[in-house]
């Protein structure tokens, strides 16, 4: 989900080199799911669709910030986690805007292109969990990657059953619900994701291993 390995205190320097070309290739597919889920979300008018591309957004910017701290101080890795953590609070704070101006004008999204949506999601998911699969005994980071994809199936999950909701009843409730659960959650992990950044700068300026 978009709180694994949100810490700027991921360690990725004992990753092989096939280790390194598996996270660029999930960070590639996570960023274009991204855009695909963002679209999509604001052309069939689903909120849940958007708190999933949060997510996709969320695990990107981590695979980023496990890639980048081959070469970064604490320091810069804690700024760079702290802004991170920021842009999720704050899209996940529109996410929730959005629904409830959903809610307010009864609008009901298109639950087919939504449904389609979320199992290619959920196929860009599991193929990056197989990807991975092969480096998830290694150290935390190694596995901490493997086991975002894997739980990330549960988030995709949820739109596909909050599509079939919106089919079956022929009310945007599912949708909003899903998206206020997804949101909620990456607005919880965006904050801790602060306060940890907030506590590595503090480390770093005082010459500390981060905490």
């Amino acid at each position: 989900m978009a709180g694994c390995c949100s810490h700027s205190t991921c360690d990725a320097g004992a990753a092989s080199p096939r280790f390194r070309q598996a996270l660029w290739i999930a960070l590639g597919v996570n960023a274009v799911m991204f855009v695909v889920e963002f679209v999509a979300g604001l052309a069939v008018g689903s909120v849940a669709l958007w708190a999933d591309a949060l997510d996709f957004a969320g695990d990107a910017a981590n695979y980023a910030l496990s890639l980048m701290v081959l070469s970064w101080g604490l320091l810069w890795r804690a700024r760079a986690a702290l802004l991170k953590g920021v842009v999720m609070t704050l899209f996940g704070a529109a996410v929730v805007v959005r629904a409830l101006w959903a809610f307010q004008h009864g609008l009901v999204p298109e639950p087919l292109t939504m449904g389609a949506v979320g199992v290619l999601a959920l196929l860009a998911n599991a193929g990056v969990a197989l990807l991975l699969y092969r480096f998830r005994g290694g150290d935390a980071n190694m596995r901490s990657v493997w086991l975002c994809s894997r739980n990330d199936a549960i988030g995709n999950l949820a739109v596909i059953l909050a599509a079939a909701g919106v089919f079956g009843t022929g009310s945007g409730l599912p949708d909003l619900v899903v998206a206020l659960v997804m949101s909620s959650l990456a607005l919880w992990s965006g904050l801790d994701i602060i306060r940890h950044a907030r506590r590595d700068m503090a480390h770093a300026r005082q010459g500390q291993p981060a905490g």
